[in-house]
């Protein structure tokens, strides 16, 4: 079987596969108009974040049988197609898990306890302890909306900090245990003190985060989004930053990033001017999942994914 690897990938994966009989053609720098003419020619397709597997490049590759992303979404995949077509589509979220769960944690620390202001004013020789006062965790309700892979590795890491965690799931029960709760929507909107969100960029989680959303929540509280930019509707999440509903926000995730993730739309955006000077607003480049480990880690899994399908 012939798999086009169109990304950069950690060697492991090529390393597994060709061990079991894949013929890997391996061109990370191949273009969108260059995999459209090939990929009839292959049998599967190992993708990250440049591309968008649409219907029309998927119609091309008759003979397709996998996709398989090195990463946690299949959203830039048209999977209903794919499946229609008997195209399997694989990703490797446990990849990357830990990743997000350790940089959940470190945004929430950041956000609560002001250190990247307080750097930044130490830096420039301003030495102001009161304006710089944080805020425990510990004490507090965090509530997580999506519980799979990356929510669950975000609770083990905050349990530790002598908090509350409830978490929500529309799409699975039972996974309750020693530190998480399992609550219904209703009871996140009631007791959350910090709100995490680990869902998946679908037409249903597509700005979820909304002002009518928001004005659920009983309480005024901190909210942290490591799962995809174009789940808040940003519009609205200033709306109420402003307002003092949502008393600050870390973001790893834009919602104008291209569906590549490598940078913002270049355009003048004047929510973006005002996350970006914000004092209680913490942005990261969509890098949560990004580690050396992960790296090597995401690609391991598809591997092993890749193989386990017996479709070579």
């Amino acid at each position: 079987m012939r798999v086009l690897i169109v990304d950069k990938i950690h060697e492991i994966l090529i390393e597994k596969l060709s061990e079991k009989g894949y013929i890997c053609d391996y061109q990370p720098l191949i273009t969108k108009e260059e995999i459209f003419d090939i990929l009839r020619n292959y049998q599967g397709i190992v993708i990250r974040s440049k591309i968008k597997l649409t219907s029309e490049i998927l119609n091309s590759a008759a003979g397709l049988k996998f996709i398989a992303r090195v990463g946690a979404g299949l959203e830039n995949i048209d999977v209903e197609y794919a499946e229609k077509n008997n195209i399997l589509c694989l990703s490797s979220p446990e990849g990357n898990r830990d990743a997000v769960g350790e940089h959940a944690v470190a945004l929430l620390l950041n956000l609560l306890h002001k250190i990247n202001m307080a750097n930044q004013e130490v830096k420039s020789g301003i030495w102001n302890r009161e304006n710089n006062r944080g805020t425990e965790i510990g004490g507090k309700t965090v509530a997580i909306i999506g519980y799979g892979n990356m929510g669950h590795a975000f609770a083990r890491r905050i349990q530790s900090f002598d908090c509350e965690i409830i978490a929500y799931d529309k799409y699975k029960q039972n996974f309750a245990n020693n530190y998480v709760k399992e609550v219904e929507l209703t009871d996140i909107f009631e007791y959350a003190d910090i709100l995490s969100l680990h869902v998946p960029l679908t037409a249903e989680t597509e700005y979820l985060i909304n002002d009518v959303f928001i004005n659920k929540f009983r309480k005024n509280f901190y909210f942290v989004n490591t799962a995809r930019g174009k789940c808040v509707k940003t519009d609205d999440l200033i709306q109420n930053i402003k307002s003092g509903k949502i008393k600050g926000a870390a973001l790893d995730v834009l919602e104008w990033e291209k569906h590549s993730f490598e940078e913002l739309y270049n355009i003048e955006n004047k929510h973006l001017n005002f996350l970006k000077h914000a004092s209680n607003i913490i942005l990261s480049p969509h890098i949560a999942g990004l580690t050396d480990e992960s790296f090597y880690k995401l690609s391991e899994v598809i591997a092993k994914k890749i193989i386990a399908t017996n479709l070579a």
